[in-house]
This record gives structure tokens, C-alpha cells and sequence, in this order.
């Protein structure tokens, strides 16, 4: 059996870090909110542009995408600015925020219109996609309000919560919303994201080194499957103070899946 690993401020294995959500964070977005996890910090903004991509002009449908940036001094070492060239890792980070709340709306619903999310981490203490998506739904929840508001929109095109938490094999114990030292001894390592149904919407996992079973694999699910209710929750303490978008949130057990 192994050793039980001492966590950073003593968490348990299935605890999460502090969890915080800034909201209105920025002042023309028409949803923003700056996202702690721990001491990781990601911006995310959500911007409406009334026009879509070439392939969906005509449908009626609209679109959610993201693009997803690591700010120069967001780790110990400057990271140089991405520019004209994305790298593999930025383009995959990105199209994953995109993926996970696109699931998040009815893009019939939304209509002729591009949202787009913008994560750029501030502070990167590993767990940086997995906050992207998580603080990423809260600002799409404030533009879509912004829309009914506005009366651009007359329903609402949210169908369910979306969040996502890292989770991973330490020293053979697996561990909840890893932390950068965590996450470098990792020898498995997993991004889970789910609606609030409790559905899968995607699953990014590898073995660093070695292998791993199946049991361990569902032990890793299960821990995921708890934390991200407990994100559901912290997002929905976020908004449920505000009249303007607390009657958004559709009902436990009622998403469309």
C-alpha cells in the first residue's frame, strides 16, 4: 500500500484548492471573471460577435469558441508571447475550452452569433484548462444574461453546467485538482470535464511513466466525479446573489442530455 503523501496546507486527497470566482471582472466583455484555483489565476472573458463562420452562414445555428494564452510572467521562468505561431499545446488547450462549453448551449437557441471565450492565465500553479473551463462557464453565463438583457436574446440557450478538474496517480495514491509539484510527480495524469448531469463530455488522461489499471482508472473517475460537483456548486455560489442570471441555471437532473 502506499505511503498516504503529505499536501500542500494539508488537503486531503479529495479536497480542492481554494476555490474563488471574481466576477465582472473586466468592464466591455460581456462576461468576465477572473478564476482562482488555488494560486492559479486565469481570466477568462466572453465576448459576442454577431456574425459566424463561414460553414454555419445561412443555418440559424450559432457558434462558442476560445482562445487560450499563457501570460509571459504567469510561471517562475518568462514564457515568450505566442504570435503567429500557436503551439501544439496552446492549440489543444484551446479547442478543449471551446469543446466543453459549446456543450454547455443550444447553439440553435443562440442564433446567428459567435461567442467567444478568452482564458489568459495570470498565474499558472498548474490545473490551468481545467480553471479555464470551470471560470469560462461562469462568464458565458453573465454574456448570455447580457444578451436577454439587451433583448438580442428572448430565451436562453444554456442547457446544463459544464466544469472540469485535473486529477492524477502520486507516489501510487490518486489525488483530486493537482498542484504543480503534484502534477510534475505525476505518473498518471487526467483532465475530466462534465455537465452538471454528471455526464462525461471529455476525458484527457495519460500514464507519464508505466501504466495503469482499470480499477485505478475508475478510482480516478470517481474522485473527478466529486470534485467537479463540489465546482458546481462554488459556480453557482458565484451567481445565485445576482436576479439577473440566478434563473439561468437549469435545475439539477433537468439538463438535456
Amino acid at each position: 500500500m502506499p505511503m498516504p503523501r503529505r499536501r500542500a496546507h494539508d488537503r486531503a486527497p479529495n479536497q480542492l484548492r481554494p476555490i474563488r470566482f471574481q466576477r465582472h471582472f473586466t468592464r466591455f466583455a460581456a462576461g468576465s471573471v477572473l478564476a482562482h484555483c488555488g494560486q492559479t489565476q486565469v481570466l477568462c472573458t466572453a465576448t459576442v460577435q454577431p456574425e459566424v463562420p463561414p460553414f454555419l452562414a445561412g443555418t440559424g445555428q450559432g457558434w462558442l469558441t476560445a482562445e487560450y494564452r499563457l501570460l509571459p510572467a504567469a510561471t517562475p521562468q518568462r514564457q515568450a508571447r505566442e504570435w503567429t505561431k500557436l503551439s501544439g499545446r496552446t492549440q489543444e488547450i484551446q479547442r478543449l475550452i471551446g469543446r466543453s462549453l459549446r456543450s454547455a448551449l443550444d447553439l440553435t437557441a443562440l442564433g446567428e452569433r459567435t461567442i467567444t471565450i478568452d482564458a489568459d492565465v495570470l498565474q499558472a500553479d498548474a490545473g490551468t484548462r481545467t480553471t479555464a473551463i470551470t471560470g469560462g462557464f461562469v462568464a458565458l453565463v453573465d454574456a448570455i444574461a447580457t444578451l436577454l438583457q439587451t433583448g438580442e436574446l428572448t430565451t436562453s440557450p444554456l442547457r446544463h453546467q459544464v466544469a472540469a478538474i485535473s486529477v492524477g496517480l502520486v507516489g501510487g495514491e490518486v489525488l483530486l485538482d493537482l498542484d504543480y509539484p503534484e502534477d510534475v510527480a505525476a505518473t498518471v495524469d487526467f483532465n475530466v470535464v462534465m455537465n452538471q448531469d454528471l455526464h462525461l463530455i471529455e476525458v484527457q488522461g495519460t500514464a507519464e511513466s508505466g501504466s495503469f489499471t482499470r480499477s485505478q482508472l475508475q478510482a480516478m473517475l470517481d474522485l473527478a466525479e466529486g470534485g467537479i460537483q463540489q465546482l458546481f456548486g462554488y459556480q453557482r455560489q458565484a451567481l445565485v446573489d445576482d436576479p439577473r442570471v440566478v434563473h439561468l441555471l437549469p435545475a439539477y437532473g433537468q439538463g438535456t442530455d
